[in-house]
């Protein structure tokens, strides 16, 4: 493992939603309201979508037509073939605040969780649904009372969520319809902040888990928004990590051989501060573990 990152990409708003696609990383740029794609060095930058509402989470329906989360609208936007966005589905009746990041499943069941609550004003903190969106786009409540639901992945028919105000990564089986069971922890760091106060919750947290990934061996990494770090999580347990001397809110494996570790990285996450400013970057480092179908 490379103990120094490599600076892939700069002088963008914040980015999130990093996802390695087709041969190349795709994010979204949430202050330029750009979804982007770059070659594994960063090279070859191009804007694959523009989104009013502030892209976030990113996927794929099996035809390969793109999903975007349009945050600050509650949609989800499907990029057709011509370039043309288009409303997918309408999650504004069930997310109580900005939708966020998002998995989408080989049968293109997308499941998008949202903030609960205005993070940016410094509001009461609140629990968030998780929303399942089916392939025809009707949408469907998956799972209650999650603190923050944040980045998502699916492990061997388990769908995997990082609650980032929960101190905890949490799971749920997955049935034949896309249903989910009971939630139960896949980790847990700490517990759950006794204060809606977002603030004393912050001082609470032993792990922020923000974007995840998984890897070959079913591990996950998970940036941890306060740390400076993104850390790898197996059964349980924190067994390695990374620090990027810098605030970290996503993560994703990729590259030719999949064990590079790319990293959406800013000096914080408040939107007065990132709005208007050019300070994030994409990192990486080499990693052990390749991730899934390198």
């Amino acid at each position: 493992m490379t103990a120094e990152p490599t600076v892939v990409l700069e002088k963008l708003s914040f980015l999130e939603a990093p996802r390695w696609h087709g041969g190349r990383l795709w994010m979204s740029d949430f202050y330029t309201h750009r979804v982007l794609s770059a070659a594994p060095d960063g090279s070859d930058l191009q804007v694959e979508a523009e989104v009013p509402a502030q892209p976030a989470g990113l996927g794929w329906l099996p035809d390969g037509r793109l999903l975007i989360v349009s945050m600050r609208d509650g949609r989800l936007l499907r990029r057709e073939a011509d370039g043309a966005l288009v409303t997918h589905a309408d999650l504004s009746a069930h997310a109580t605040g900005h939708l966020n990041d998002m998995v989408v499943d080989a049968a293109g069941r997308a499941y998008v969780g949202n903030f609960g609550f205005d993070l940016m004003a410094d509001a009461p903190m609140d629990t968030a649904v998780l929303v399942r969106v089916d392939p025809d786009g009707t949408t469907h409540v998956a799972a209650e009372g999650l603190h923050f639901p944040n980045g998502a992945v699916i492990i061997n028919g388990t769908l995997v969520v990082a609650e980032t105000f929960g101190n905890r990564i949490s799971a749920f089986d997955i049935g034949g319809d896309g249903t989910l069971g009971p939630r139960r922890d896949w980790a847990r760091f700490g517990d759950v902040p006794a204060t809606t106060a977002v603030g004393e919750a912050l001082g609470q947290l032993a792990v922020a888990p923000d974007g995840i990934c998984a890897d070959a061996e079913g591990g996950v990494w998970a940036a941890d928004a306060l740390g400076n770090r993104a850390v790898r999580v197996v059964d349980g347990a924190i067994v390695d990590a990374v620090d990027a001397g810098t605030g970290v809110y996503a993560c994703v494996l990729g590259g030719d051989d999949g064990r590079t570790l790319y990293l959406c990285a800013a000096p914080g996450f408040a939107e007065h501060e990132r709005r208007d400013t050019r300070e994030a970057r994409l990192l990486a480092f080499r990693v052990d573990v390749a991730g899934p179908g390198a």
